[in-house]
């Protein structure tokens, strides 16, 4: 019986000593630095104070009959302040605190440039402005919003929301590896969100089988040992 299960542990141990030690390091990596610095937190700029003059804003014009509306802010930009609506089916607007009136629907390039260097905390230069569809995120973005990538150097991305210009997040080399690290901590490179799928359970099964016979197996040869020595 003893035999039989030592044979078993040792099976289990070469199966489940990859994720085990895929789990480990992952692991280790993800607490190795601080989660603000993984999240770019230091490369945030400080959200700056509305500044309104002497003419009181108008509140936008919005029928929520034809679209349900979920909050109404209002939001200093560098050209101003200005409304920002955000719709129950997660699209938004912008309109102006002069006339109510809405924006247009979609930021420019040089808009989305202008918000992401005032949001930009960093000392990269901004090098590159790309537009990606809510459909079409890439991997370090993930939030299905149509959105303006501002890349500073080779490795700081700050995202802006293509329709009410907020910062969606700002990325970096760190992230990115921790995100690698994350998904391989979960067994999904791809999505990197399922965190429930057969291959994860299975390695987390074959793990805990090879943990409960090693602690079966441990008495049984303390025991034999002792045994030894005394004969």
């Amino acid at each position: 019986m003893r035999l039989t299960l030592t044979k078993w542990h040792i099976w289990l141990g070469w199966l489940a000593g990859v994720p085990l030690l895929i789990w480990t390091i992952s692991g280790l990596f993800m607490v190795a630095r601080p989660i603000e610095e993984v999240r770019g937190t230091h490369l945030r700029a400080e959200t700056p104070a509305v500044m309104l003059g002497e003419v009181p804003p108008v509140f936008p014009r919005i029928d929520s009959a034809v679209r349900a509306v979920e909050s109404v802010d209002l939001v200093q930009r560098s050209g101003g302040p200005i409304w920002v609506i955000r719709f129950a089916d997660g699209g938004g607007r912008r309109a102006s605190v002069e006339t109510g009136a809405y924006l247009a629907p979609q930021l420019t390039s040089e808009e989305a440039a202008t918000i992401a260097l005032a949001a930009y905390a960093g000392d990269e230069p901004l090098a590159e402005m790309r537009r990606f569809d809510a459909d079409a995120n890439p991997l370090d973005l993930r939030r299905g919003r149509p959105a303006w990538r501002a890349r500073f150097g080779t490795s700081h991305h700050v995202y802006i929301d293509a329709e009410t210009g907020d910062v969606l997040a700002i990325r970096t080399g760190l992230w990115r590896a921790f995100d690698f690290m994350w998904g391989l901590h979960i067994m999904d490179l791809q999505q990197r969100e399922d965190t429930h799928h057969l291959i994860l359970v299975v390695s987390a099964i074959l793990a805990l089988l090879m943990v409960l016979l090693g602690l079966i197996i441990l008495p049984w040869r303390y025991i034999k040992k002792r045994r030894k020595e005394r004969a």
